[in-house]
């Protein structure tokens, strides 16, 4: 029986080598980002708000170019929401000093989508119906190459040309000053993105709670440090606009389709492309006169089953194909942000004997405890690692809780902390799952919109900066 504890404990020990190693290596990863952004912020609080504090939305120059803002909706059964938001959108943005117009693009085979676009299009005249010329659906990739073709038409039959492509999905919430924003920060860079704002459902605390968590760190610490290293940020998808010359340059190297068709993330991608043809992408933190920080708020999945495919979609696209089709070109900062984004499928698996190492410890603490076993004690070197490990768990933590509690106040604050798990949790099973969606992907299995149900969220939902 000792010979079966005695597998136990070497198991131990050399999982628990193999853990700590690369637990640590991801530590200093996520440390050199902390620290790179405390320079930063702490560096312009000495020079530039030493001067004058932020600029608020109100504050930022008049436009120098007038032009027309597209907005950019990819639908597919959106009809619960669609029709919610483009209200919303016309609302919100009633009485702005920025000319734009909603393209909404909709299969034919999805006719209450139809429907719903076609009401609200009744009612509001920039709203623009796209019916795309095939059945659905395909890829949100290329949904959004359908709605570029119409873009380009109604320029050439109107005689002008966009002056940015602004991207939207069909449950999210707009801010009123976002079109005021891009129309004055477009004319700086070749894209500007705004903070993605996860609204936590009232009935999914954890699963729902941890996209909140997730995003005010990565955009509110992570977007900042690559842009300030000169790295190409990727794009969310929604709450972004891209230069209308820029994406027709895209355009035209890609046999006329911006968005690749191809892809599981082509917001993520296009991003990368953006940062590849020499153009800064902005990310814009920018609050209104009230405080409020402008962005684009929505509900993420709030199920077990639907988070785990939403991530792995993600991982797929990102860690895995992104892989094969954007390689590893750039500088150092392009290259250790891209190993940096596909790192999470090996995470997943140094999470998965991180767990097994605790319960394998519980074991052997047990066994001791009881009087059956005695387990050797750890070597000092390991003990060190497994120290420090501890000691950077608990930055970590207290990093994203203070993230979290700037955008969403101290409660949910403390809530980040058990919610790791839960990530932990999804985590693992998505990256399983996108190592099988990946390896059918490569024996010929089709890429199709992988979507989740989207609800349209309350207005009253404020956040703060």
């Amino acid at each position: 029986m000792n010979s079966v504890f005695s597998v136990l404990e070497l198991l131990q020990h050399e999982l628990l080598l193999f853990g700590a190693f690369w637990l640590l290596i991801g530590a200093l990863d996520d440390l050199l980002i902390d620290m790179i952004w405390v320079v930063r912020r702490a560096y312009r609080r000495m020079t530039y708000y030493r001067v004058q504090p932020p600029m608020t939305a109100d504050d930022l120059p008049a436009p120098v170019r007038p032009g027309l803002l597209a907005v950019f909706v990819p639908t597919w059964g959106e009809a619960n929401v669609i029709g919610s938001m483009l209200q919303r959108c016309s609302e919100k943005w009633r009485g702005g000093q920025s000319d734009y117009r909603i393209y909404v693009g909709c299969y034919p085979n999805d006719s209450e989508g139809c429907g719903q676009v076609e009401a609200a299009a009744a009612q509001y005249p920039h709203i623009r119906l796209v019916k795309l010329a095939h059945n659905g659906p395909t890829t949100k990739a290329d949904c959004l190459n359908g709605i570029w073709q119409a873009l380009l038409a109604d320029e050439l039959s109107g005689g002008y040309k966009a002056k940015a492509i602004i991207l939207h999905d069909a449950e999210d919430a707009v801010h009123a000053r976002e079109l005021d924003i891009f129309d004055r920060l477009i004319e700086k860079c070749g894209a500007v993105q705004l903070p993605v704002i996860p609204i936590r459902g009232m009935t999914s605390r954890w699963i729902s709670g941890h996209y909140c968590d997730e995003f005010a760190e990565a955009h509110g610490k992570t977007m900042v440090v690559r842009e300030a290293i000169g790295a190409a940020l990727p794009l969310a998808g929604v709450g972004c606009a891209v230069d209308r010359n820029l994406l027709g340059r895209i355009a035209l190297n890609s046999e006329g389709r911006p968005f690749d068709g191809g892809s599981l993330t082509e917001d993520y991608e296009l991003g990368l492309h953006i940062g590849a043809l020499g153009q800064r992408t902005m990310m814009a933190r920018i609050v209104d006169t009230d405080g409020e920080l402008v962005g684009t708020k929505a509900y993420f999945p709030d199920t077990l089953d639907a988070s785990v495919r939403q991530k792995a979609r993600w991982l797929t696209g990102i860690a895995l194909a992104g892989w094969d089709r954007l390689g590893w070109q750039g500088n150092i900062a392009e290259r250790w942000m891209r190993l940096h984004d596909r790192r999470s499928i090996f995470a997943a698996l140094v999470l998965v004997i991180a767990y097994i190492c605790i319960l394998l410890t519980a074991v052997l603490a047990v066994l001791y405890i009881i009087g059956i076993y005695r387990p050797k004690p750890l070597p000092d070197l390991l003990v060190i690692v497994l120290a420090v490990n501890a000691g950077f768990l608990f930055w970590r933590l207290t990093v994203r809780a203070a993230f979290v509690g700037a955008i969403y106040g101290w409660a949910e604050a403390l809530l980040s902390v058990p919610r790791s798990v839960i990530a932990n949790i999804i985590a693992i099973m998505a990256a399983r799952r996108a190592c099988v969606a990946y390896i059918r992907h490569c024996f010929g299995a089709p890429l199709l919109w992988d979507k989740t149900t989207h609800f349209v969220i309350p207005a009253s939902v404020t956040t703060r900066e």
